[in-house]
C-alpha cells in the first residue's frame, strides 16, 4: 500500500515592528489550522521569521543600516524562544514544520532554513549558501554541511531557498540522497509577475528532475505593509507579485490551484506511489545516470575560522600524564 502524506504550502504575512515574536505566533498558529485539516508537514516563505528584509531590495546599502540593525535585534538566535515556540507546537500537533528564518550568531545573521521533526526535533539546521544580489549585504554564507537530505514522520526531506534552486549541483546534492520531498522557499510580494512565472518553471522542473514532490511557500505582503516599507511610492511596485505558493507532483503536475496573492495554504496529499511511477522511467541518480562521465564532488565540511592544532584532551589525559 502506497503510503499518503498531507501537505501544506502556506503563504501568509509576517508581523512588522514588533520584538520579533509576533510572526512565531502566527507561524504557530498557522500550524495548529493546518493540522485541524490533517496536515502533516507545513512548509512556510523564506527568512519568514521576523521577516524577510525587503528593505535591502529597494534602499541603497548606505541608508537601509538602520533597518538592519533592526533586523539583527528582532533576528532567531538558534535554539532560542522561536524554535522553542515552533517545536512544542510541532509536537503537540504531530506535524513536520520547514521554516525559513533570520538566523543571527553573534555578528552575521544567515538565512536558514529550519526542519523541526513531528516529535519537535530539529533535524536540520541549513544556511543558504550564496545570497542573492542584495542580500549579500544583509546575510553571510552558508556551507556544504547544510546540503543534506533528512528522514522525517513526513518522509526524506530536503531544502533549498530561492535563487539557490537555479544552481544546478547543489539541487543535483540533494537527488542524490534520494528526496521524496523537497521543501522551496522564496520571499514573495517581490520583482512582479516575472518572478511567479520563474518560480513556476524552476520547482515544477526540479520535481521532474528529482522525481520527488515539491512543496513551495512565498510571502505575502499587505497593502500598508508595502507602503510602510517603501515609505515612497515610487518604490511601492517592486514589492508586488512574484507569489506562487504550490504543489508539485514527481510529474511535474500541479496537485492544487496555486496561491498568488493573499494569505491562504495550498493542500494536496502526496501519493509516494508517484515517486516509483516517475523514477521508473527516468532516475537522475540511478539508472538514468552516468557517474564514470559525469560525478558531484560535495565538501560537507563546516566552515570554521579557526583550527586547533596540538591542544591535549583533558578527558584523554592520564594522570601520569598530567603530573608529568
Amino acid at each position: 500500500m502506497s503510503r499518503i502524506v498531507r501537505a501544506a504550502a502556506i503563504q501568509i504575512s509576517p508581523v512588522l515592528g514588533d520584538d520579533g515574536l509576533g510572526t512565531a505566533r502566527k507561524v504557530c498558529q498557522a500550524i495548529r489550522e493546518a493540522a485541524e485539516k490533517g496536515v502533516k508537514l507545513a512548509v512556510f516563505p523564506e527568512t519568514f521569521v521576523p521577516y524577510y528584509p525587503y528593505f535591502s531590495f529597494i534602499q541603497p546599502a548606505f541608508r537601509f543600516g538602520g533597518e538592519h540593525l533592526e533586523l539583527y535585534e528582532r533576528a532567531v538566535i538558534i535554539p532560542g524562544p522561536v524554535t522553542d515556540m515552533v517545536a512544542e507546537t510541532a509536537r503537540d500537533t504531530g506535524m513536520v514544520v520547514v521554516l525559513g528564518v533570520n538566523e543571527r550568531d553573534f555578528g552575521t545573521l544567515y538565512n536558514t532554513q529550519i526542519v523541526f521533526d513531528a516529535t519537535g526535533e530539529i533535524l536540520l539546521k541549513r544556511r543558504k549558501i550564496t545570497p542573492t544580489y542584495h542580500e549579500r549585504m544583509i546575510w553571510g554564507q552558508g556551507d556544504g554541511s547544510g546540503l543534506k537530505v533528512v528522514e522525517s514522520a513526513a518522509g526524506r526531506i530536503g531544502a533549498l531557498a530561492c535563487w539557490e534552486h537555479y544552481n544546478p549541483l547543489a539541487r543535483y546534492a540533494l537527488m542524490t540522497q534520494h528526496e521524496e520531498i523537497h521543501c522551496a522557499q522564496f520571499p514573495g510580494s517581490l520583482v512582479g509577475q516575472i518572478f511567479a512565472d520563474q518560480m513556476e518553471v524552476t520547482i515544477r522542473h526540479h520535481a521532474l528532475e528529482s522525481g520527488c514532490f515539491v512543496v513551495n511557500a512565498t510571502g505575502w505582503l499587505t497593502e500598508d505593509q508595502i507602503k510602510d516599507i517603501a515609505r515612497d511610492p515610487a518604490l511601492e511596485g517592486p514589492l508586488r507579485g512574484g507569489c506562487f505558493t504550490a504543489i508539485v507532483s514527481p510529474e511535474g503536475k500541479l496537485l492544487a490551484p496555486p496561491l498568488t496573492e493573499g494569505e491562504g495554504m495550498v493542500i494536496a496529499d502526496l501519493d509516494f506511489a508517484l515517486i516509483t511511477k516517475r523514477k521508473r522511467m527516468m532516475d537522475s541518480v540511478g539508472h538514468y545516470a552516468r557517474p564514470e562521465l559525469l560525478s558531484l564532488l560535495q565538501d560537507r565540511r563546516p566552515a570554521r575560522t579557526v583550527h586547533y592544532v596540538g591542544e591535549a584532551d583533558p578527558v584523554s589525559t592520564s594522570t601520569d600524564e598530567a603530573a608529568s
